[in-house]
């Protein structure tokens, strides 16, 4: 009988000319406050007090000079302080509401008011192999690959390198390469983490090449660059910093996150940690604008928990949870471009406690209305691992934290008077009313992984856990879906301008890899 319903429920649907998606990018979040408005105003004063009177150390020259002309001082302990009227007129005069675009237009990211976005990002060094139970070391290929899984998957809406190359040794092959495979698997907006500064020039130059010529990557920048900036406790990081001024000549954004960890290199109290979290992120903030007033930076203060039992990273904790949700809120509360990691698991497989860590932690950072949700998919083993089924399950996860997001639209429709009166004095249920049928698809969203099936349904196809439907699916997109992003002729001058390593029978193969 479920059968025959669902049929005829499809056979309903598809007359039905326009469907509006039930979950979009973009959607608004920022109901879910864990901070009030007087405890962001105390977190904000000390943070100013923070950078006023303990400052920064190890500016870059350049950076330093300009400060010096802009009122910053340097003290006798060689740190760089700066005064409270000048971090709020930068906060003020920050580049915001800006785009970053896709290759596609369709992929556009408006990174305004407080749009959700759910990216893909991690930089972990080992993968977890389809229905494997141990981890080996990430390469090229998996930069590849993950990229087009990502570009298959609807509800992950950036994409940023999840592992690395860990084969190379040659730092600037690796930027290159990882430049290549991300934008040959997917043409939603990517973000780009270099070694050297000096890997950001030749970086431009092949994609200016991709993007079909001279001047056409910077008219329409479809990835952007940064680093973490600080080494803390509040110390600019040297090589990161001169990563993220090359990144300006990319005409993106400029992505900054800090990632102090609490009760290591940040105060173990939870407001202690963000307290210098944003002082670092500010700092970082004005490390760009004052070299480029109002150019877009992506502000992203990330403060991670530890476990004090044994010291490690933690990030599938309610902490975690609460840090980043916070984090967002007072990114918001600043009115600039936010980002924040979230989906964190500490856990080794795709299982329940990755799923109830993810969850809780994208979830929240999502309603609290950031921008743009990092490491929200596929990463495991507290970010030091991927897996390609969690790409998958985390995929229709997302989609219903977006749903979430969405909220409850109260209207004198949705409020549905005439619907009740019209089934009390009638047929005493709701499945052939009107409105049943014109939200179904508008209203509701449906998994394309989770398991709704009746238990027989379920038991007779071999009772399938979610990892096995995950693995399933993961091998049929990684099989299939080989988008063709480069031509043909572009893609040899890439290969003969460049030091491309990884092999065309990987993008172009002849037979199922998987």
């Amino acid at each position: 009988m479920a059968v025959k319903r669902r049929s005829k429920r499809k056979r309903a649907i598809s007359e039905n000319e326009v469907v509006i998606p039930v979950v979009t990018k973009g959607m608004v979040g920022g109901k879910y406050k864990p901070l009030s408005d007087h405890e962001i105003e105390q977190i904000h004063q000390t943070t100013l007090d923070v950078l006023e009177n303990i400052g920064m150390t190890n500016p870059l020259p350049q950076f330093k000079e300009v400060a010096l002309e802009h009122g910053c001082n340097f003290t006798d302990q060689g740190r760089l302080c700066f005064p409270r009227s000048l971090v709020e007129d930068v906060i003020a005069r920050a580049g915001r509401d800006f785009v970053m675009y896709g290759r596609d237009p369709k992929h556009d990211v408006e990174m305004s008011d407080k749009k959700v976005h759910l990216y893909g990002g991690g930089e972990a060094v080992t993968i977890l192999d389809l229905g494997a139970t141990t981890y080996r070391p990430s390469t090229i290929n998996d930069v590849y690959d993950i990229a087009r899984v990502v570009d298959y998957l609807d509800n992950i809406h950036s994409y940023s390198r999840l592992v690395v190359a860990t084969e190379f040794t040659d730092l600037l092959k690796t930027d290159i390469n990882t430049a290549y495979a991300s934008v040959v698997g997917t043409t939603k907006h990517t973000a780009l983490t270099f070694a050297s500064g000096k890997h950001v020039k030749p970086t431009i130059e092949m994609l200016e090449m991709i993007a079909g010529g001279e001047g056409k990557f910077l008219e329409r920048p479809f990835c952007h660059g940064g680093g973490c900036t600080v080494v803390s406790p509040l110390r600019y990081g040297t090589d990161n910093c001169e990563v993220a001024i090359a990144s300006i000549e990319m005409n993106a954004p400029v992505w900054v996150v800090i990632a102090p960890q609490s009760g290591a290199t940040a105060p173990a109290a939870l407001a202690g940690s963000l307290v210098q979290v944003f002082a670092e992120t500010l700092a970082s903030l004005l490390l760009i604008d004052l070299i480029k007033p109002g150019h877009p930076v992506v502000f992203g203060p990330w403060p991670f928990v530890t476990d004090l039992r044994t010291g490690s990273f933690s990030g599938g904790s309610g902490e975690e949870a609460l840090m980043m949700a916070a984090s967002a809120q007072i990114s918001n509360h600043y009115d600039l471009a936010s980002s924040v990691g979230a989906g964190m698991t500490d856990s080794k497989l795709p299982d329940a406690q990755a799923g109830y860590e993810k969850g809780i932690t994208i979830a929240m950072a999502a309603l609290a209305g950031c921008n743009n949700v990092s490491e929200s998919s596929g990463m495991m083993a507290s970010l030091m691992g991927c897996s390609y089924e969690s790409l998958v399950i985390d995929n229709d996860m997302l989609g219903m934290i977006m749903r979430v997001v969405r909220g409850i639209e109260v209207n004198e429709e949705t409020l549905s008077y005439r619907a009740i009166k019209d089934t009390v004095e009638g047929e005493g249920h709701f499945l052939r009313d009107p409105q049943t049928l014109s939200l179904m698809k508008t209203e509701y969203l449906y998994p394309s992984l989770a398991d709704r099936s009746t238990q027989e349904e379920w038991q007779n196809e071999g009772s399938p856990d979610i990892r096995q439907r995950a693995e399933k699916k993961a091998r049929e997109i990684l099989n299939s879906h080989y988008p063709v992003y480069i031509d043909e002729k572009i893609d040899k001058k890439v290969r003969d301008n460049f030091p491309i390593e990884i092999p065309l029978d990987v993008i172009k193969p002849t037979k199922d890899r998987f």
